[in-house]
């Protein structure tokens, strides 16, 4: 009788612990603040500097249908400020959400890069203006 006691709490133990770590393993969103690096060609892969806990990673921007019909996504270009909340994978970001922000909104880790895409950027259309 103690035995089988035993091994049926054995196996709810088990199960807990299982239960557990196929929990701690879902993913859930997280917030990020990311710069568009480069001009987009497709709206769907867009390179980007992004900011996750306070690190800066060159990643790719993956966005789905519903992202894709957003107007900041529309409108998006070069030096673009985003705050974005999905989920990262080795492909890139999966963008669930996306707000565009001024530059001077992005955690401290993207200001420099945020400002040194603008001065870029108006070097190169600057001359076209004449």
């Amino acid at each position: 009788m103690i035995r089988t006691a035993v091994l049926i709490g054995s196996f709810f133990m088990a199960m807990a612990g299982v239960g557990g770590i196929s929990f701690a393993m879902a993913e859930e969103d997280v917030i990020a603040f990311a710069v568009v690096t480069e001009l987009p060609k497709d709206k769907t892969r867009i390179p980007a500097k992004v900011a996750i806990d306070g690190s800066v990673t060159d990643m790719k921007l993956l966005a789905s249908d519903h992202i894709l019909s957003n107007l900041v996504w529309k409108k998006l270009e070069i030096c673009h400020a985003l705050k974005l909340e999905g989920r990262k994978s080795s492909e890139g970001f999966h963008i669930h959400s996306v707000r565009a922000i001024d530059a001077a909104m992005l955690p401290m880790v993207l200001q420099g890069v945020a400002g040194d895409c603008l001065l870029k950027k108006a070097l190169e259309v600057a001359p076209m203006v004449d």
